[in-house]
């Protein structure tokens, strides 16, 4: 304002103007992203943290630039899979996101923690409120895919980021259990009210291969469970104890996998060539 005296304290429109300020960072942190992926278990203990980090690493892989905006605040496991222990750093009162080797950019409440293992017990509003600072308060530069790894269920968080973060769609993670799918219905029928496109799903823990034989061995019976849900399965990926071995290391990143490459080549080709934001 051109009658600004810089003294907010004693002004009674400095609310204004702070909030003026946040929309201008916002859109100047974000201006950079073209795509936003939104990665939803609905049910804990699926392997979404897991199809994150796979979705990231391959579009990586692809030539593009990703990055992955862990949203499960009270379970950050994005940092553990890509070997992250260090603190995020500050520029201009923004945060930066760690960048690994391979240049993924990623930021987690645990890359802000004075120790990885310190409990976070905040209220649903708190929660969401980091979550809604991730996007908007972190310098993401130029990211052609960010994916965000989201918590289970459909409260607080996943409300926030359909309505906070451009999302251009969603990716179901399930496991072949009827328990499971009839949760999962829960978080397609949320996003499909809240007009949020739901891209597909993707079977995690499909099967175990046997080392000896090679046979495929069915971990939860057969499709009828993933079959109600009437939505294409993009990738079945199995329980792969080598993959967990890396995840455990830190080392998803470097590990010889191809898991969902298609998933990952199904979204170049749809929004490769997308503008940003």
């Amino acid at each position: 304002m051109s009658d600004c005296n810089h003294q907010c304290s004693s002004c009674s429109t400095s609310s204004g103007c702070q909030e003026k300020e946040q929309n201008e960072r916002a859109i100047n942190n974000t201006k950079g992203v073209r795509s936003v992926i939104g990665v939803v278990g609905g049910k804990g203990g699926v392997g979404k943290s897991l199809v994150t980090s796979l979705l990231a690493i391959q579009t990586q892989r692809l030539g593009y630039r990703a990055a992955v905006l862990d949203a499960d605040i009270t379970g950050p496991s994005i940092p553990k899979i890509f070997g992250i222990h260090q603190h995020a750093q500050t520029e201009d009162d923004n945060l930066l996101p760690f960048v690994t080797a391979e240049g993924t950019k990623v930021m987690s409440l645990n890359l802000l923690l004075e120790n990885e293992t310190d409990p976070v017990f905040w209220r649903g509003p708190v929660i969401s409120g980091v979550v809604k600072q991730f996007w908007e308060d972190v310098k993401w530069g130029d990211v052609d895919f960010m994916f965000v790894d989201m918590p289970p269920g459909t409260g607080d968080v996943p409300l926030t980021v359909f309505q906070s973060l451009p999302l251009d769609g969603i990716i179901i993670v399930s496991t072949p259990q009827s328990l499971v799918s009839m949760i999962v219905q829960k978080a397609v029928q949320m996003a499909q009210k809240m007009d949020i496109p739901v891209l597909g799903m993707v079977e995690n823990m499909r099967f175990l291969k046997c080392p000896d034989c090679g046979r495929e061995i069915p971990l939860f019976g057969s499709d009828d469970a993933v079959d109600s849900t009437n939505m294409p399965v993009l990738e079945r990926v199995p329980l792969d104890p080598n993959v967990a071995k890396a995840c455990d290391a830190g080392a998803l990143a470097q590990a010889d996998v191809d898991y969902l490459k298609k998933t990952a080549q199904i979204l170049t080709d749809s929004f490769g060539g997308k503008e940003s934001k």
